[in-house]
């Protein structure tokens, strides 16, 4: 046995045999009800943490072998322990601000942002900033237990997502006094998305070309990448229709479980004129099930202010830094493009009479879990939350339009970020960015937001539809770089793609008449 061996079972043996000094305060503090022994043995065991920490920062290096600690638990090294216990301290100061102290759910939301971000820097500075961080034990180690508690919690955000998408289009059907409604909702929902995608295209095409994304890159850091093979926008569409709904749930065809159910709600509408008395149960069935799933979606985002902590810690922890700063100025102009669309749709929001200054305030949770979390589907129910009881938007709008906006018309995804990729790869291969190109990126990025719906790997595939769109896939492997860092560029291109859909939600629902305007400028609902 080493001797760092001897001196960790050593320290072991006096913590153990504080911790039972302690247990014995607090059983005599319990008989007598002493609570200056309580007092006492509180803090004790504090000091003992404290003690048990600072060590761990002097023995940083120690490792513990064996497939037990190094396989099963993936707790071998000494830095591993020190910060999860890290980790333990955040959880508990969140718990704090939020159940003691009773702080604004928004609030704490962005202390845990700031936590996370403490967190991964601080795992990096530890490391010594490696180029491949998962290379290192405790960071492979500590990441693999932040996922747990971050990526644990979209799943079950991602749960509720199929039954909650078929109730809720179900639910908007059989409600609806007018089957002339739900034409209009749809018509508009395609107009407003799709006019909003043609802007963000705009946007991102302009940010590239004045800021010279690419004229400036080297074409050797390119990494290997493959493009997907391109499908037609008919052939996808056709794949949207659900052949198999078990499929379609496993395969988060979110546009195919709406059409399965505005079916089943339509179906249930015709019941009324035959058998009024079965279709008032089912309506009642129906209603009742989007409560009790709206309440659940409710009961897991209240963990949000935790999840946060875990999810952005691992982001930062797992990428190196030199893999980032090679497409740094890509990664500069891709967030101004991004606030740009933003403000833009603040601007679109001012136009039709809504307060953008409210918006912004109720929806700031929202946008956080969507930055952090990486998923418009994994953020649906939180979205469609969002817009019924802090915006005022009818149930129906907040369902179609939300549910749509998961995976068509993406103002990040496939908006800005593939039309940012073109003039980055023109400027690469020095292709003339001229007027003909201009448009034709507009309308293929434009078609593309259609193309890509329901199919895994966003990213990559906006990349292939509007790189082959334009006649440049075979500049495909250009763009991995840009790849390799996606998910740092994905968090803040998913949260335009949630504000898009927000956004687009309450513009179509002023339209219709819909809006309660008085829930939307409640203060208290934030």
């Amino acid at each position: 046995m080493n001797e760092d061996s001897l001196y960790f079972h050593h320290f072991l043996k006096v913590v153990y045999s504080r911790a039972c000094e302690n247990r014995r305060m607090w059983i005599k503090a319990r008989k007598l009800k002493d609570e200056n022994i309580l007092k006492k043995a509180f803090y004790k065991s504090r000091i003992e943490v404290s003690i048990f920490t600072i060590y761990i920062n002097m023995k940083g290096g120690m490792v513990m072998n064996g497939d037990f600690w190094q396989s099963f638990l993936m707790i071998s090294d000494i830095y591993t322990v020190g910060f999860l216990i890290l980790l333990c301290i955040f959880f508990g100061i969140i718990h704090y601000l939020y159940h003691k102290r009773k702080m604004d759910f928004s609030l704490v939301v962005l202390i845990g942002m700031g936590l996370g971000c403490i967190l991964g820097i601080l795992m990096q500075y530890m490391a010594g900033f490696p180029n491949d961080p998962m290379q290192v034990t405790f960071i492979k180690e500590t990441t693999n237990w932040l996922q747990l508690f971050g990526n644990g919690y979209i799943d079950l955000i991602k749960m509720i997502v199929v039954p909650l998408v078929i109730v809720s289009i179900a639910h908007v059907i059989v409600n609806m006094k007018s089957e002339q409604k739900m034409s209009r909702l749809v018509k508009k929902t395609i107009l407003v998305t799709m006019s909003m995608v043609a802007v963000a295209s705009i946007v991102g095409i302009a940010f590239g070309i004045f800021f010279n994304v690419g004229g400036n890159a080297l074409t050797n850091v390119a990494t290997e990448a493959k493009a997907k093979e391109i499908v037609s926008v008919a052939t996808t569409l056709r794949g949207l229709i659900p052949g198999n709904l078990v499929d379609a749930m496993v395969k988060n065809n979110i546009i195919g479980m709406v059409i399965f159910g505005a079916f089943l709600g339509r179906a249930i509408w015709w019941i009324k004129a035959d058998e009024p008395k079965v279709e008032e149960f089912m309506r009642k069935l129906v209603n009742g099930l989007h409560k009790a799933l709206m309440n659940m979606a409710l009961l897991i985002l209240d963990y949000m202010p935790w999840a946060v902590i875990a999810l952005l810690a691992n982001t930062i922890a797992q990428k190196g830094l030199d893999s980032i700063l090679s497409v740094v100025h890509f990664i500069f102009v891709l967030y101004l493009a991004i606030i740009a669309q933003f403000i833009i749709q603040l601007i679109a929001l001012s136009i039709n009479g809504i307060n953008p200054i409210v918006y912004m305030k109720k929806s700031l949770a929202l946008l956080i879990l969507a930055f952090t979390s990486r998923s418009s589907v994994g953020c649906l129910p939180v979205t469609i939350e969002t817009l019924t009881q802090k915006l005022g938007v009818n149930q129906a709008t907040a369902s179609f339009v939300a549910g749509f906006g998961t995976t068509a018309g993406m103002q990040g995804c496939a908006g800005i970020f593939p039309s940012l990729l073109i003039v980055y790869v023109c400027h690469l291969t020095g292709t003339v960015m001229d007027f003909s190109m201009i448009v034709m990126t507009i309308i293929v990025v434009t078609l593309g937001s259609l193309g890509i719906a329901g199919i895994p790997g966003t990213a990559t595939m906006a990349a292939s539809v509007g790189l082959s769109g334009v006649g440049m896939a075979s500049s495909f492997s250009l763009i991995g770089p840009i790849l390799a860092i996606d998910p740092l560029i994905d968090m803040a291109r998913t949260m335009l793609n949630v504000s898009g859909s927000v956004t687009n939600a309450l513009i179509i629902d002023k339209r219709l008449g819909n809006l309660d305007e008085n829930i939307y400028n409640e203060i208290n609902k934030n």
